[in-house]
């Protein structure tokens, strides 16, 4: 009889369960991993809510798998074993998961760009396991040490840091200028994080919820507004001598964010999209033709940015810790994870599953 392990599994909609699943075995220029701490992302909440969307009803193209599927694309872990071939791990070494899978053979691979592969994935929603699992086995590719001074629950924060330090990575951001960060969220703070990192010294953010926006503030925005309350496009300008910001990022994905966003940038100042929309938006052109802005879109992180945010943190540049607001068991996912951040979110940043713990 096969080993057997447990798992919480997506089976669809308001469906999520903890249960028996075999073992994955080691294969060729692979490692075993005991995940230790597992990040409850955005991704699964919409999923969990009204999927399957990311995850595939067909099997998907790389991975060939379909839902039921393991959750948990935010994990940091300890290598278990090595398979054949592989020489830069050994067992126990600590771990965090680069999840995007790509095919490495599609144009935007061959250009270097695999986040934007056209037949992408993530390991956590496409297949390959997951971190809420007690044992996943993936490629080396996936792979980085985390530095004995970064604790395993701080390298489970590491993904949602890398794709706000992605975003302003790729963005014309440069030292001196002023930006405005529409959401105050997980990916809205792992902006801040990545602009203080960087040297930034005005950051606005627009939040509407109190707690959030009391989190923005600890985090390091230097001005905080609420939308409800005051005009953004007003506010920022005042800010910035009358020009508006430099650089808008948008990590709400709401109509009414946007028309702020477009109209808080100055000329030839650009708005860049982090937020995963959950409808269709509409955009005036000549909002952006009038004054030369320009509209970009970001998609998640490259090869790289996950090292780049581990020197960071390791270099005491950037400090995500409080970013931790709870911390749950394997068996707790659903009640104490997913159904705290549906009927509590204003309260919680970034919800941590202790599987393996360290």
């Amino acid at each position: 009889m096969a080993e057997t392990m447990k798992a919480v599994r997506f089976h669809g909609k308001n469906d999520l369960r903890y249960e028996d699943i075999p073992v994955p075995e080691l294969g060729k220029g692979q490692v075993k991993i005991r995940p230790s701490w597992v990040g409850i992302c955005g991704s699964d909440l919409h999923e969990y809510l009204g999927g399957p969307n990311l995850c595939p009803t067909t099997p998907h193209p790389i991975t060939k798998e379909t839902v039921p599927l393991t959750f948990g694309h935010e994990f940091s872990g300890v290598v278990e074993e090595v398979g054949e071939g592989v020489t830069d791990y050994k067992k126990g070494d600590r771990v965090v998961v680069q999840p995007i899978i790509y095919d490495g053979t599609c144009g935007a691979c061959l250009e270097g760009l695999h986040n934007c592969c056209w037949s992408n994935g993530f390991v956590g929603l496409s297949g390959w396991g997951g971190g809420l699992a007690e044992h996943i086995v993936v490629p080396t590719s996936t792979l980085y040490h985390l530095p004995d001074n970064v604790p395993l629950e701080i390298g489970a924060l590491i993904e949602p840091l890398a794709v706000g330090w992605h975003a302003v990575k790729i963005s014309p951001f440069k030292d001196g200028d002023a930006v405005l960060i529409l959401g105050g969220g997980p990916i809205g703070i792992s902006v801040i994080l990545a602009l203080k990192a960087k040297g930034a010294s005005k950051i606005i953010v627009s939040e509407i919820s109190k707690k959030r926006q009391d989190f923005a503030k600890r985090f390091g925005a230097h001005y905080v507004i609420d939308p409800t309350k005051e005009d953004v496009v007003k506010r920022c300008r005042e800010l910035c001598d009358q020009q508006g910001v430099h650089v808008v990022y948008d990590c709400a994905g709401v109509q009414a964010g946007l028309d702020q966003a477009i109209h808080a940038v100055r000329a030839r100042g650009t708005v860049v999209n982090i937020a995963i929309w959950e409808k269709a938006c509409s955009i005036v052109p000549n909002d952006l033709t009038f004054k030369e802005r320009k509209y970009m879109g970001v998609a998640t992180y490259q090869i790289g940015d996950f090292q780049e945010v581990i020197n960071a943190i390791s270099a005491g540049d950037m400090k995500p810790h409080e970013m931790i607001t709870q911390k749950i068991k394997l068996t707790e996912v659903e009640e104490k994870g997913f159904k705290a951040l549906i009927n509590d979110k204003d309260n919680q940043v970034k919800i941590l599953v202790e599987v393996g713990g360290g």
